[in-house]
């Protein structure tokens, strides 16, 4: 039920800045939403759907660029991408790994008439 809030911030974002180009609508809007953000894309469109009714940002199509988790090694500083729930750093073998890139969303653009 979160994306009901992060939609909400969305619309925002994309509302204000399309007054200050002064647009006369928003046609499209690019998200990037990495995989450990529990970000539903389907969740996102609907409510973004219901709540832009009626405003500039009608009709916009909401494009997303999902990332792939990629963490680091907090011995070696080796970066890699995991597929599994293995963390174990390939190069040192060390168990140290954080996320790098992963838990990102934001509005990357917007591109408005």
């Amino acid at each position: 039920m979160h994306e009901l809030a992060v939609t909400e911030s969305i619309l925002d974002i994309v509302k204000r800045h399309a007054v200050e180009a002064e647009a006369q609508r928003v046609l499209r809007i690019h998200l990037v939403v990495g995989e450990l953000s529990s970000i539903v894309d389907d969740s996102v469109q609907f409510y973004f759907d219901y709540l832009s009714q009626n405003t500039i940002v009608a009709g916009a199509e909401l494009c997303f660029l999902r990332l792939p988790v990629e963490v680091v090694c907090g011995v070696c500083e080796h970066r890699w991408q995991p597929t599994s729930a293995d963390w174990t750093c390939p190069s040192c073998g060390a168990a140290q790994a954080r996320v790098a890139v992963g838990r990102e969303f934001y509005v990357e653009s917007i591109e408005v008439e």
